[in-house]
């Protein structure tokens, strides 16, 4: 018994520490930002490509958080390899993590979670996981200090080649050198839907007995649209990628090199390392 104790302290102890290790990664002068919304990513003057986020993507993910989170929670194959290939005891961020699905798949390293819907970042909190709300343009971490990074299905959401390059690099500055990012976006060149431009917006249909309920949903939002089967249409802003798009976006970098490239489930992916 008293091995027992010994060794669930020792265990407490060393969750501390990491805790602890975690916070000095966290830039204090940007913790105030991290839980007010309203301040996020935005300045006094707020531009159009920031208006056209704001909503075709922000407010969107926050109405339909409950339902999207019901959808996500089959890990992809080239993220699960990249996560259970690391070494134990590295600390690293999923930028853009959604409800979570890829923060517990590796139980040896320890990941913060970060995304702008604070709806989905509560559904985190709710099961436990290290989360904050934070923008992808302005992560709230000391440059040079986590071991590794994720980027699933995030940076297509912006609106412009400049912001998002800028995302990634955003998300480079964090990493310590010689550390990787793995970066997951939507192809131009899909074998299930053929696109004619790459701009595109993409409908999300909720289902009506489903979510009726749920208090992201705002009811007048619905009230034309209660006597279809769907509950109401959102539209989400894409930017679907065209091979090598990604990776010349990595090279325009300084901080940055493309050291793996891919095509998986419709989607480009590029493991990019910290120089």
């Amino acid at each position: 018994m008293e091995k027992a104790n010994i060794k669930r302290k020792s265990s407490e102890i060393e969750e501390e520490e990491i805790k602890e290790n975690v916070n000095k990664k966290i830039d204090t002068t940007e913790k105030e930002k991290i839980n007010d919304e309203n301040k996020i990513g935005k300045s006094q003057e707020i531009s159009e490509e920031e208006k056209k986020e704001e909503h075709f993507v922000h407010d969107v993910y926050e109405a339909i958080a409950p339902h999207f989170s019901d959808t996500r929670y089959k890990p992809w194959p080239v993220v699960d390899k990249f996560l259970n290939d690391l070494q134990p005891g590295l600390i690293g961020i999923d930028v853009g993590c959604g409800n979570g699905k890829y923060l517990g798949i590796n139980k040896n390293v320890y990941i913060i979670g970060s995304d702008r819907c604070s709806n989905l970042i509560k559904i985190c909190k709710e099961r436990g996981y290290e989360s904050l709300v934070a923008d992808n343009l302005s992560l709230p971490y000391r440059s040079d200090s986590f071991d590794f990074a994720i980027s699933i299905a995030v940076i297509h959401h912006f609106t412009t080649p400049e912001r998002r390059r800028e995302a990634i690099e955003e998300i480079l500055r964090v990493l310590k050198k010689g550390c990787k990012v793995l970066i997951f976006v939507w192809a131009f060149e899909q074998d299930r839907k053929k696109y004619d431009e790459q701009d595109v917006l993409i409908p999300w249909h909720i289902p009506k007995k489903k979510y009726l309920n749920k208090k992201s949903l705002n009811k007048k939002d619905y009230t034309e649209s209660e006597k279809s089967e769907h509950l109401v249409k959102y539209e989400r802003y894409y930017h679907l990628f065209k091979k090598g798009e990604l990776d010349d976006l990595v090279d325009q970098i300084k901080i940055g090199k493309v050291v793996e490239t891919g095509y998986d489930r419709d989607n480009w992916y590029v493991i990019a390392e910290r120089i």
